[in-house]
């Protein structure tokens, strides 16, 4: 993808990372212009508003629809901001489209979805339109990346990925696992797509949001995507993970942004250590993996079942515990060792071969 362009627009300040912010939900006339003035007020350019709502079940609040589109439009007029909305359908798209939107996204859920994500991409074949592509609900970076060039084939070249984090059965701080191996993996393979992280439904708490997107700058984000009700407390959707406008500005102000054009010689020795260090883990892990090996030759011998559950379990508790003492993240051990186990058991059955 090296053809893609940089996600900009007209007066924006390249020196500060792009922000898009808005409520979750266009609720009504007066609430979109409410809190779009209130942005405005606080130097945000590109105004977010979602028209069109998927719930996990039926029967909760799916949107106003087409029915905001005039809202959006009446936002540009007054404030000079740009808008953008979520869209999950061809219909969606066209409508928006239409309707003078600036910059579309696509959700977690429809990201995940190959026939949704077709179907929007043929819609957007021959736009110049802004899009941004939020990973699937899933931790599957393969998936993601599908979606995103689903997008590119259809002739987008402003596109964007978005970090919303990944739903998970393990208990967390977090509305979504932020799991930043994946993005930053993804950097690595589409070296030249920018990213947004969205700290509003990775945290699902509006005091998660400022060290959330402090996170992102410091792991070189190109944006953020965060959630602002002028009256968060009584937002019909995710009231939990929105802040007022003057929170947000407070949030943006405070940000601190790493100079990317410092020389890097003075690492030159520490880095140095981390290869050292990085050897002799290959070195434990290779003794690891012989001794699984050993144990899985045991195990054919006497006709014993290669997975051993309850100690697998113990183990990942055990080692987990022990992580979060020696000041580590217990969710990045519980990966590791996972990962460690996947690769032994994959060698013992090599010896039942």
């Amino acid at each position: 993808m090296n053809d893609l362009q940089p996600i900009t627009l007209p007066g924006l300040d390249p020196r500060r990372p792009l922000v898009i912010a808005g409520p979750c939900s266009a609720e009504t006339e007066e609430q979109v212009l409410d809190t779009a003035r209130a942005l405005a007020a606080e130097g945000i350019r590109i105004y977010r508003a979602g028209l069109w709502k998927p719930r996990t079940k039926p029967g909760g609040f799916e949107g106003v629809g087409a029915e905001g589109i005039p809202w959006l439009q009446r936002v540009k007029r007054e404030t000079g901001m740009y808008t953008a909305t979520e869209v999950a359908t061809r219909d969606h798209v066209e409508t928006a489209l239409k309707g003078g939107v600036d910059v579309l996204w696509i959700g977690a859920r429809t990201a995940a979805n190959p026939f949704a994500m077709q179907e929007i991409a043929n819609a957007l074949r021959g736009h110049d339109v802004p899009v941004l592509v939020k990973n699937p609900v899933s931790p599957d970076l393969e998936l993601w990346i599908g979606a995103i060039e689903r997008i590119h084939n259809a002739g987008i070249r402003r596109l964007a990925a978005i970090h919303r984090g990944f739903t998970s059965i393990d208990k967390s701080i977090y509305r979504n696992h932020p799991m930043w191996a994946i993005p930053i993996e993804l950097h690595r393979r589409l070296p030249e797509l920018p990213i947004f992280c969205d700290p509003s439904h990775i945290g699902g708490k509006r005091e998660l949001i400022a060290p959330l997107s402090q996170h992102a700058m410091d792991l070189g984000f190109d944006g953020l995507i965060i959630e602002a009700h002028c009256s968060p407390d009584s937002a019909w959707s995710d009231k939990a993970q929105q802040v007022t406008p003057d929170a947000l500005g407070y949030i943006l102000r405070n940000l601190v942004i790493r100079d990317q054009t410092v020389t890097t010689e003075s690492l030159t020795e520490l880095r140095a250590q981390i290869d050292k260090l990085d050897d002799q883990l290959l070195e434990l892990l290779t003794r690891r993996m012989r001794i699984s090996r050993d144990i899985g030759q045991y195990k054919k011998e006497h006709s014993m079942p290669i997975l051993q559950a309850q100690r697998y379990e113990e183990l990942l508790e055990r080692r987990a515990k022990q992580a979060v003492e020696l000041g580590m993240d217990r969710e990045f051990m519980r990966t590791v060792l996972q990962a460690i186990h996947e690769e032994s058991v994959r060698q013992q059955m090599e010896i039942l071969g």
